[in-house]
């Protein structure tokens, strides 16, 4: 066995082969950047070397800089975790020229994969099921134009060394298909170096699941079960599950079986993802396979138990599989929630900055439950606009799909995340969805539930309950413990009247003081009990609320004091409260509401990023919806357009400026 390994990558990703590594007893050596110096995955490896500057293009993709690395430690092997050169054959072949091993497939399956339009071919002739399309390179946008009308839209324009969905557009007509060229060739060339691109026909009403392979180098060839992904916002995945809700037995099986089929074609070893679009008939179509570890192979060893690194490696290091196919049993439900630093407010545009507080559920590894956080960072790290905006991955598992979604649930409640915009409440509001929770979920299932965009989850009847509970018990305990402080007769424990304020909207509500918690009621209803232990300066409370007609369930909420209330967060809502005397409440009731300022007048950054391109000169007359100008914000193309017509005023910004949220890139006068 390798007795010393390097990781080629960083994040959340290097400190999982690490873990693995240690388990093996396999020493291990870190690469980083100038801003990843104080990284965790640093820390965590038994050596570590600096390999450039911060952009990626100067530290992390540079092969040689990796080959030094293993050739000043000794390092036998490289492990590429996923993204930056995981996928780059050339990587692969240096690595061997250099006498080391590369810890994945080998440059034939790298290759023949990695071009989108190869890998179809090859499948085809591997007897898979492919989506129609035009295999050959379009080379402009009105050839682009061209072949769309011919397939049909809608169609779904792609770079063919792409991934993580960038470099990817659905165009439902003649200006989307040539606006969705020019975009994706950008991304392609700026992401990968690569800008060919292909065009395919988008299966409407469709579901993302992909299939788990192993392979080793003596013909031996499983599948791992299926991964559901279709929680996808911008063709990147949000939330994953394992098993898939949709599939049959035999739809699994079938999928497997091609999956399994492909890899041998092209002599495939070590872990690998064969992804499928299937529709609503399970009817399902090759859509890539993916030379690495996924993002989300955490919840595939949730319910086989099989570590997915240790294979790896084992396989790099010549080993055969110890599994048969017979031996992969599907346990249980695993579910994945991919915390971003973004803001879901903000139609979910890049956040960067410190982890004022980053404090996580506790990790758990039950027989009726576990609860996972692969991440890379811990309180104060800072989150960079130089990589890829995720934070941590968080996982749960359990009996049954639905008991999954319950601890998914809890533990986004108990993970306290500040000083970034996050995506935490939308995570908990998708958990808490009807629909996700019955299974009914496409690729489009975000942008058919929040048009929109995220804005908060409406409060429902048991939600008011329990925000009214959190606030009265956290007003209860601060003043019991000011007015015991302040006289040596005994405190009353209530009744006491108060009116508890949430969005304007005020709940009367009569409460005791007691030692499990508080008993309140709201007027005219029967009186239900919080029981809790909390105590100020918790900034999580653990509660269970209690009725006449059950015992309540567990729950968790976070809660930060303002100047004259609490802030509180669970399941999705962050909402502001005011616990007050009848008379206050009144005076509350005449207070005007804060207005927004008016912005209309004026085109601003809605995240830090790179100014690509102007759209639009001084003077120029636009039209609402017209593109404006173009951001890059961790490696994704933004286009930002008129909300309404008007003329350029002014502008403000130069191309290749870097900007900061809200900085003001153009001004407009009158239409």
């Amino acid at each position: 066995m390798f007795k010393k390994i390097l990781i080629a990558n960083r994040g959340e990703i290097a400190c999982r082969v690490i873990r693995s590594a240690r388990k093996m007893g396999i020493a291990t050596v870190a690469v980083y950047s100038d801003a990843d110096a104080q990284a965790q995955h640093v820390k965590q490896a038994d050596e570590a070397v600096h390999i450039g500057e911060s952009p990626a293009s100067e530290s992390y993709l540079v092969i040689d800089k990796i080959i030094d690395a293993c050739k000043q430690t000794g390092a036998q092997a490289v492990h590429p975790g996923y993204g930056f050169l995981s996928e780059r054959v050339e990587f692969k072949t240096r690595l061997a020229e250099a006498g080391i091993v590369f810890i994945g497939p080998g440059e034939q399956a790298i290759e023949a994969m990695g071009d989108k339009i190869t890998s179809k071919k090859i499948a085809a002739d591997a007897g898979v099921t492919t989506v129609p399309g035009f295999m050959g390179l379009i080379d402009s946008a009105e050839h682009a134009v061209k072949i769309a009308s011919e397939i049909g839209y809608p169609v779904m324009i792609k770079a063919s060394a792409g991934g993580g969905g960038k470099g990817m557009r659905i165009a439902w007509n003649d200006a989307e298909a040539r606006e969705g060229y020019d975009r994706s060739r950008s991304e392609a060339q700026s992401s990968f170096g690569d800008d060919r691109l292909f065009i395919e026909k988008f299966v409407t009403e469709p579901r993302h699941i992909e299939i788990q392979i192993l392979a080793d180098s003596f013909g031996n060839t499983i599948y791992l079960g299926e991964r559901e992904c279709s929680i996808q916002r911008r063709n990147q995945k949000v939330i994953e599950e394992a098993p898939s809700p949709f599939l049959d037995e035999s739809t699994r099986k079938r999928m497997g079986e091609e999956a399994v089929a492909l890899a041998k074609a092209v002599n495939y070893e070590s872990a690998g993802t064969v992804e499928f679009i299937v529709d609503k008939e399970r009817n399902f179509y090759f859509l890539e396979m993916n030379t690495r570890l996924q993002v989300e192979h955490p919840v595939t060893e949730l319910i086989t138990g099989v570590d997915l690194v240790e294979q790896m490696i084992s396989v790099a290091n010549g080993e055969k599989l110890t599994l048969k196919q017979d031996d992969i049993k599907l346990n249980g439900w695993a579910m994945e929630s991919r915390l971003y630093a973004e803001d879901p407010y903000r139609k979910f545009l890049p956040s960067i900055g410190r982890l004022v507080k980053y404090r996580p559920p506790n990790e758990v590894s039950l027989v009726n439950k576990v609860v996972r956080n692969d991440t890379g960072v811990v309180e104060g790290d800072e989150i960079s606009l130089y990589y890829d905006p995720m934070i941590a991955k968080l996982c749960t598992w359990s009996d049954t799909r639905e008991h999954a979604i319950d601890e998914m649930s809890a533990a986004l409640d108990q993970f306290e995340l500040e000083g970034i915009g996050h995506n935490i409440p939308f995570l908990s509001a998708v958990m808490q969805h009807d629909r996700f929770i019955s299974g009914n979920i496409t690729t489009a299932f975000i942008d058919e539930e929040y048009p929109d965009g995220f804005n908060g989850v409406e409060f429902d009847d048991d939600s008011v309950l329990k925000v009214i509970a959190v606030s009265l018990l956290a007003y209860s305990v601060e003043h019991t413990r000011m007015a015991a402080s302040s006289t040596a007769t005994p405190v009353s424990s209530g009744p006491f009247e108060r009116v508890v304020r949430i969005n304007r909207e005020n709940h009367r509500v009569t409460y005791t003081a007691n030692d499990e918690g508080i008993s309140f009621a709201l007027a005219g209803d029967e009186s239900m009990q919080l029981k809790s232990d909390w105590a100020p300066g918790d900034t999580l409370i653990h509660g269970k609320l209690v009725t006449a007609e059950n015992n309540g369930a567990a729950f968790s909420a976070k809660i930060n004091a303002t100047i004259d209330g609490y802030r509180i967060r669970m399941g999705g809502i962050d909402t502001s409260t005011l616990v007050l005397s009848a008379a206050h409440a009144e005076l509350h009731d005449l207070l005007p509401e804060k207005q927004a300022p008016d912005t209309s007048k004026y085109l601003l950054c809605p995240m830090p990023g790179l100014l690509l391109s102007l759209q639009v000169a001084e003077g120029d007359a636009v039209e609402e919806g017209q593109a404006l100008a173009i951001v890059e914000a961790m490696k994704m193309e933004n286009v930002l357009r008129a909300e309404k017509a008007g003329t350029v005023k002014s502008i403000r910004c130069a191309e290749g400026d870097s900007l900061a949220v809200d900085e003001t890139i153009m001004e407009f006068g009158d239409e």
